[in-house]
């Protein structure tokens, strides 16, 4: 393998996060008097991180609310969502078995995710992941965030590594992006949280099963 520094995505791609998402942002907007989402719209809204999808979801629900009282739902909304971020999350099918063996075959890891660190490491923990990793770049650890390169930049710079040896594998165009502006080839899962469809996005390979990694990864330039 010619690049063996991997780095992922957490949500849509590692684990399946909607679930716990779609209850703490629900809990939210029923406080609000809102109507509450499906599992399915609100997972088509997943991405860029808790205060992004609260946007969304007010938008679609009845408009948004004035910015102090949008600050104090989103901090409550943030902090349910960490009591609460592995009651139904789990991870994708083949995930542990095939990050140790890549962890076997001498792959450096990271997680790249927009998600803050705390509830990120506090998922790979409670999910039995974390030791696979050694760095988590999340959405609050430097001032940018995917789709900015700036934050594969900042993480492979923390690692010593440069851009040629790195992967990205995501699930979005937000992982696409960042890792095209950092010089990373990309692989995209295509059962991830992807409105627009992974296919359409071009990355330079697919994998339709986690499973399917360290081939595409061994055939990648």
């Amino acid at each position: 393998m010619k690049r063996n520094c991997l780095l992922f995505d957490l949500d849509g791609t590692l684990v399946h996060s909607a679930p716990d998402l779609a209850a703490s942002l629900n809990r939210r907007l029923e406080a609000l008097g809102r109507t509450t989402l499906d599992l399915e719209a609100v997972t088509a809204m997943v991405g860029n991180g808790f205060q992004k999808l609260l946007e969304r979801a007010l938008l679609a629900t009845g408009g948004p609310l004035p910015q102090a009282e949008f600050e104090a739902v989103n901090a409550a909304g943030l902090a349910d969502y960490f009591e609460n971020a592995t009651t139904l999350t789990r991870p994708y099918p083949g995930v542990a078995a095939t990050l140790k063996a890549l962890k076997d075959q001498g792959c450096r890891m990271a997680v790249c995710t927009n998600k803050p660190v705390a509830p990120s490491w506090r998922i790979l923990e409670d999910l039995g992941l974390a030791g696979f990793f050694e760095a988590l770049a999340g959405g609050d650890s430097y001032t940018v965030r995917k789709p900015d390169p700036g934050h594969i930049k900042a993480l492979l710079e923390e690692m010593g590594v440069a851009p040629r040896g790195a992967v990205m594998i995501g699930d979005s165009s937000n992982d696409l992006l960042a890792a095209r502006g950092a010089g990373l080839p990309t692989v995209l899962l295509t059962y991830g949280y992807c409105p627009e469809g992974a296919a359409n996005l071009r990355p330079d390979a697919l994998a339709e099963s986690f499973t399917e990694l360290p081939e595409i990864l061994r055939r990648l330039p």
